[in-house]
């Protein structure tokens, strides 16, 4: 059954479904070590120029909407992608990933972005659970999954684009948790 994907909103973004017009901004903001770093080592380094219409084109948009529904976050009042939000039926073991161009870290737009894909994915794909994973270290990301309910479950080797990181935290995250989440302190 296929899905397509839905552009979303929030207060501060725009989040539309990734596409070949958006390499360039893509490849602006991602071909940066800092960004990249924490990444699963899939991802190559140096990236190759040409890597994202190569990304988008062969991995993204064939299941695009079918098993996979991938985001670009667009600022709302300024044109161009600033990241980019992937979300998986089939975890590997994580259900979703997510990176942001470094100049817009720290204004809490990814925990704005994955609280409405979150929902998204609860709400209108009927996910039951959702596995998260990152890498040890990487704060920033361990502190959107702790601030939006998720509970650590453990730590495993793991093999990203820095090789200073070998350990992953996985992450699960509930139907019923989330629900409780959004409404708050009782």
């Amino acid at each position: 059954m296929s899905t397509p994907v839905p552009t979303l909103t929030t207060p501060r973004l725009t989040l539309i479904a990734l596409s070949l017009t958006d390499c360039a901004d893509y490849e602006r903001h991602f071909i940066d070590y800092e960004v990249i770093r924490h990444l699963a080592r899939d991802v190559p380094w140096p990236y190759p120029a040409g890597g994202a219409a190569k990304f988008i084109r062969d991995r993204v948009l064939p299941g695009q909407g079918q098993n996979r529904w991938v985001w670009g976050l667009h600022r709302r009042e300024v044109p161009g992608l600033i990241g980019a939000v992937d979300l998986w039926r089939e975890g590997r073991p994580e259900h979703r990933g997510f990176w942001l161009g470094r100049q817009f870290w720290g204004q809490g737009l990814m925990t704005e972005a994955v609280i409405r894909i979150t929902d998204y994915a609860f709400d209108v794909l009927e996910f039951e659970e959702l596995i998260f994973a990152n890498a040890l270290g990487n704060e920033r990301s361990h502190n959107i999954k702790e601030r939006t309910g998720a509970d650590l479950v453990e730590v495993r080797p793991g093999s990203f684009v820095d090789p200073a990181y070998d350990r992953r935290e996985i992450w699960r995250l509930t139907r019923d948790k989330w629900r409780r989440w959004k409404r708050g302190p009782a």
